[in-house]
C-alpha cells in the first residue's frame, strides 16, 4: 500500500513538473528586401516603423549583422541550414549569368537552386524534438516546406515573390482572400492562427513576409500619404515602398499584441531582413550600393532580439544570420549531429559576456562566383555601373574588409570604423593587411570546396556599352483595393 501511495506521488509530482517547465516559443520574422537604414531605430527618418522601434528598445540590437548572401534564395538557406553556401550550393537566385552575355569575361559557376529534402533545416531538428513548427511567408528554397521540417505552410512554396500583394493572390500553398485582401496582413493573420492554436505547446514560428519584395504595391492610403511626404536622406522616392515597409511595421505590431493577448511566456523574439534594400529605391547612406552588392549596403541588415535572458542595449559585433540556427538550438537544447557541419557560432556570449572579443576575431565570409546585372545603369552605386556585382569573395575580420573580384583578380580594402561608405581602397597602402586578409579568404575557399569560375566566356567584348536600365525594379501594376 505504502510502494503504491510513494508511486502515485511521484506521478503526480513529474505531471506536475511538466506541467509548471516553461514553454519553448521562438518567433522568427524575416522582411524581405527590408534595407539596415530602412527602420527608425537604424536611422531611418522617412519611414515610419513605430512598432519595430518599440521592439529595438526592449531586445538586443546588432549594428554589425549581416546577411550570408545580397539576394534572397542563398541568404534564407544559409540561415535554415546554419552552413555557408558552398557547403549546400545554393548561391543565388537563378539564372547565375545575368547581364548581357557580352559583358561577361568568365562562365559563371554551377549553382543548386534549392535545398534538398534531404538536407536538414533549423526546422527539422525542432521538429525532432516535439516543437510544433510552422512557416508562414516565403519559403524560396524548396518545392514545399512540409517536407523540409515544418508541420504547417502558408505561402509561396519555391516562389521567390507574390505576382500581386492583394487577393486573388494565385499562390501554391494560399489559399485567395476576399478580393483585396492585402498579403502581409494574410500571412500575419495565419501566424497569428498557429500562435493561438499552439500557446501552450513548444513552438517554432518562422514568418518570412514577401513584404518590401517587388511587386511594389503599397495600399492606396498609405501610398497616398507617403506621395504627399518630402523625401529624406535618399529615401523616399517611391511611396509604394514606403507604404509597404510601414504596412510590414503594423503587421509587426499586430502580432506582437497577439503574444500579449495569448499569454505567451517569455518568447524568444527575433527580427531581421535577407538582404539589403534595393540602392536605387532606398539609399543606405553612410553605407555604399544596395541589394545583390556586396558592399555594406547589399549585406548589413537589422537584427533585433528580444527575450529575458537577453541584455537589452545595442552590440556592434559583426554576427551572420545564420548564427541563429546554432543560437535558437542551444536555447532550446536541441542537439544537431556532429555529420551536419554548422558555420554558424551561438551569438549567447554577445550578451553574456559583451566584452569578449570572440566575435571581433571571428572572420566573416561571403562568396558569389556569379553575375548580377544592375537594376539600373550606373545607379546602384556598385563596382562598376553595369553590374551589382561581378564574382568575386568578401571577408570581414574586425574592422577591415577585403574584396576579391575573379575576373581582374582585383582587391579592395577597406577601414569601416573610419570608411563604412567603402570609398577609400587601401589595398595599396596596406599590403600586409590586405595579403593577411587574402591568405585566410583562400584558405576558406579551399576548406569549403568553393565554387571559383576560371573559364572564360568567348562571347565577351571589353568594347560593348549597352545601354539604357537592364532589369525593372517595381514590375507588375498595382491592383486597385
Amino acid at each position: 500500500m505504502k510502494k503504491a501511495l510513494l508511486l502515485s506521488l511521484g506521478l503526480l509530482i513529474c505531471i506536475y513538473s511538466n506541467a509548471q517547465k516553461p514553454k519553448k516559443q521562438i518567433i522568427i520574422i524575416i522582411a524581405d528586401d527590408l534595407g539596415w537604414k530602412d527602420v527608425g531605430f537604424n536611422g531611418s527618418t522617412y519611414y515610419e516603423t513605430p512598432n519595430l522601434d518599440k521592439l529595438a528598445a526592449s531586445s538586443l540590437k546588432y549594428t554589425n549583422a549581416y546577411a550570408n548572401a545580397s539576394n534572397c534564395a542563398p541568404s534564407r538557406a544559409c540561415l535554415m541550414s546554419g552552413a555557408y553556401s558552398p557547403r549546400h550550393g545554393v548561391y543565388t537566385v537563378s539564372p547565375p549569368d545575368r547581364g548581357h552575355e557580352k559583358t561577361r569575361k568568365l562562365i559563371a559557376s554551377p549553382n543548386n537552386n534549392l535545398l534538398p529534402n534531404n538536407y536538414p533545416t533549423l526546422a527539422t531538428y525542432f521538429q525532432r524534438a516535439g516543437f510544433a513548427t510552422g512557416v508562414f511567408g516565403k519559403w524560396h528554397i524548396g518545392e514545399n516546406p512540409t517536407k523540409q521540417g515544418f508541420d504547417v505552410h502558408k505561402g509561396g512554396g519555391k516562389a521567390g515573390h507574390p505576382k500581386t500583394y492583394f487577393s486573388p493572390y494565385n499562390l501554391q500553398f494560399l489559399t485567395n482572400g476576399p478580393a483585396g485582401e492585402e498579403l502581409t496582413d494574410r500571412i500575419t493573420a495565419e501566424a497569428i492562427a498557429f500562435i493561438e492554436a499552439n500557446k501552450d505547446n513548444d513552438f517554432l514560428l518562422y514568418l518570412p513576409h514577401f513584404a518590401i519584395h517587388t511587386p511594389l504595391q503599397g495600399k492606396d492610403k498609405l501610398v497616398e500619404k507617403y506621395k504627399n511626404k518630402p523625401p529624406a536622406d535618399g529615401q523616399g522616392s517611391n511611396a509604394d515602398y514606403a507604404a509597404m515597409t510601414e504596412n510590414m511595421d503594423t503587421n509587426v505590431g499586430k502580432l506582437l499584441n497577439a503574444v500579449k493577448r495569448t499569454e505567451l511566456k517569455d518568447p524568444f523574439i527575433v527580427f531581421s531582413s535577407d538582404n539589403g534594400g534595393i540602392a536605387s529605391l532606398s539609399r543606405q547612406w553612410p553605407l555604399r550600393a544596395g541589394k545583390g552588392s556586396y558592399y555594406e549596403g547589399g549585406i548589413r541588415v537589422p537584427l533585433l532580439i528580444s527575450h529575458s535572458s537577453v541584455q537589452k542595449g545595442t552590440s556592434d559585433v559583426p554576427v551572420l544570420l545564420f548564427d541563429l540556427f546554432p543560437t535558437l538550438c542551444e536555447w532550446a537544447n536541441i542537439t544537431v549531429p556532429e555529420s551536419h557541419i554548422v558555420d554558424g557560432v551561438p551569438l549567447q556570449r554577445s550578451w553574456e559576456k559583451p566584452t569578449d572579443n570572440f566575435y571581433a576575431n571571428r572572420p566573416l565570409f561571403f562568396h558569389f562566383p556569379f553575375y548580377l546585372q544592375a537594376y539600373e545603369v550606373g545607379g546602384d552605386d556598385g563596382r562598376d555601373g553595369l553590374f551589382r556585382t561581378r564574382p568575386g569573395s568578401v571577408i570581414r575580420l574586425g574592422n577591415w574588409k577585403l574584396h576579391h573580384y575573379f575576373e581582374d583578380d582585383g582587391l579592395e580594402l577597406y577601414d569601416l570604423n573610419n570608411d563604412p561608405g567603402e570609398r577609400i581602397n587601401l589595398a595599396s597602402t596596406e599590403p600586409d593587411i590586405a595579403q593577411k586578409l587574402y591568405a585566410k579568404l583562400e584558405n576558406w575557399r579551399e576548406e569549403t570546396s568553393a565554387a571559383i569560375p576560371s573559364e572564360l566566356n568567348p562571347a565577351y567584348d571589353p568594347a560593348f556599352v549597352p545601354n539604357g536600365v537592364l532589369n525593372s525594379v517595381t514590375g507588375g501594376k498595382k491592383k486597385k483595393k
